[in-house]
């Protein structure tokens, strides 16, 4: 089959799966700020990125790599799945034996009381990330999507139950996970038949020293956007200021403000999750860089193109997911959305860019440039925070994402060239953040200049978009 259509008919089985899916998880932040204080909010937030942030590196990072030796012929995937097992289950007892230590961690007291929920989220979230991406490894796209469907029908049912049902709040919502999860992982397991790729004559000595080898530099790779992430929570939370609103309130509706930027972020995964796996398939195909030059050019359109409607519908889209009527405070969270839109655009580009280093094995690279990007987002939140509040976490983040994108867009090429035009990045980029601007400060007739914008954003990327879909229809 043709690489593109290839391409194009994975991105549309995972958009089937999930996409629906996607939405009702979204759709859950009604039920939560209907349920939950802006404070408690706050804490929900960072149990699950404290959550995100033990998980990578307790299991050595195995589901990068599962994906990664599990497409590659070369290797026997009873082999790999079962060694990955072994390694992810030594991580997580060592978790196990340490995590009860992390509530003596002062700034982590808000762990306080969900040590236990806590380590067992991270725990059945392994079991579910291990069996889901071993199945996307075999090429069961349609029961990954499948699954994708009905675990977050129970995460749904579970919220319902616990958090609207019995108000059991931020405890209701971690248990909600973990049964979804671990309900998620058992089906995957029953169904696709893991069983039989699980044995002590599977594991490999010298498979788990290349799956250690591969997998160890994407540990702080992910842990560095996992502390992005954190650390803007955690200044809004702890810091002092004069000038600005700080503190667990003003944390939770930050943590608000970034889900309709998740839009962005849910359309992106649908699509990485497909490109993914044509990278690793096509890394020795004699055409690659053509491959990537039309599926990036193609992809960073849309982005854009997204990006701009969601800025300037970010007022009509957010009361969608956020509800105002028990908490008032949550009515300015569409104040610091539209930033952070521009910040998820980049972090998905800096996503597709990674694609390179996994698909090359040059995973080190993918060290260095979040890790830059990381401490570049602390340094910014330190001073920026206490000037402009949540607004300054905004663009904390933004131009620490960016900051990688730039990074990568020239390190990875030396590996995969393919041609990228840095004026039309930029050009597009500038548009987007007056557009932000417009949204945040209504100057007289914004609305009017927002549409031009949009208009002219619209019309700048259909021609990149255009030139793929052709490829597509083989024209």
């Amino acid at each position: 089959m043709n690489k593109y259509k290839n391409l194009a008919l994975n991105t549309l089985i995972f958009a089937i799966g999930s996409f629906g899916s996607k939405i009702l998880v979204l759709l859950l932040t009604r039920l939560y700020t209907s349920n939950i204080s802006p404070a408690d909010s706050s804490t929900k937030e960072l149990l699950e990125i404290t959550a995100n942030f033990l998980l990578p590196i307790f299991t050595f990072s195995m589901s990068e790599a599962i994906i990664r030796f599990g497409l590659d012929k070369k290797y026997n995937k009873a082999e790999v799945f079962t060694t990955a097992t072994v390694l992810n289950g030594v991580g997580l007892v060592l978790m196990l034996i340490i995590g009860p230590l992390l509530k003596f961690i002062s700034f982590l007291d808000f762990i306080d009381g969900y040590t236990i929920l806590l380590l067992v989220y991270v725990c059945t979230s392994a079991f579910r990330s291990l069996c889901s991406q071993f199945v996307r490894a075999r090429g069961m796209v349609k029961l990954f999507s499948l699954d994708g469907i009905l675990a977050t029908m129970t995460l749904f049912l579970f919220n319902i139950v616990f958090i609207a049902r019995f108000h059991w709040g931020v405890k209701g919502f971690m248990l909600s996970v973990i049964l979804s999860d671990l309900c998620s992982a058992v089906f995957l397991f029953i169904v696709a038949g893991l069983h039989q790729f699980l044995g002590k004559r599977y594991y490999n000595k010298r498979l788990a020293t290349s799956l250690m080898r591969f997998a160890v530099p994407l540990i702080p790779t992910v842990v560095m956007w996992v502390i992005t992430g954190f650390s803007d929570r955690l200044f809004i939370r702890y810091m002092h200021s004069d000038k600005v609103t700080l503190g667990e309130s003003a944390a939770g509706i930050y943590g608000y403000a970034t889900k309709v930027p998740n839009l962005i972020s849910m359309v992106s995964t649908i699509f990485f999750q497909a490109w993914n796996m044509s990278a690793i398939m096509e890394n020795d195909s004699e055409d690659r860089s053509q491959f990537y030059e039309k599926v990036y050019g193609a992809y960073e359109a849309l982005l854009f193109i997204a990006s701009g409607f969601l800025i300037a519908g970010v007022q009509i889209i957010t009361p969608i997911f956020v509800s105002t009527s028990k908490f008032g405070e949550y009515g300015d969270v569409y104040m610091y959305t539209p930033v952070l839109v521009v910040a998820v655009l980049f972090m998905c580009l800096d996503q597709f860019l990674s694609s390179i280093y996994t698909a090359t094995k040059h995973t080190k690279n993918s060290f260095w440039t979040s890790f830059a990007a990381s401490m570049a987002n602390i340094v910014l939140n330190f001073f920026l925070i206490p000037e402009w509040g949540i607004q300054g976490a905004s663009i904390a983040t933004f131009l620490s994402y960016y900051l990688c994108f730039w990074a990568r867009i020239i390190d990875a090429r030396y590996y995969i060239p393919f041609r990228f035009d840095a004026v039309k990045s930029f050009v597009n980029t500038t548009v987007l953040l007056v557009m932000c601007w417009m949204v945040i400060g209504k100057p007289p007739v914004f609305a009017l200049w927002v549409i031009i914008m949009l208009a002219f954003v619209s019309w700048y990327n259909y021609k990149s978009l255009l030139a793929t879909v052709k490829k597509l229809l083989g024209k």
